[in-house]
């Protein structure tokens, strides 16, 4: 397994390989910030923790 996170750690070292992980750290970010993203992760955290038929009523029930 060491030798798999020697690769791994080689790699990610590389530079066009940091270029690549910057950039996608930055796109994540701009996600992230997006009220759009926000409000569909809050709408699936809403629909996990609130059990059914407790949601804000903008979706059908499957019934």
């Amino acid at each position: 397994m060491a030798s798999l996170f020697t690769k791994l750690t080689q790699a990610a070292n590389n530079p066009k390989a940091k270029e690549a992980i910057r950039q996608v750290s930055e796109r994540a970010q701009q996600v992230a910030k997006d009220p759009k993203t926000k409000a569909k992760i809050e709408d699936v955290r809403k629909r996990f923790q609130g059990g059914r038929g407790t949601g804000t009523g903008t979706g059908t029930t499957g019934h």
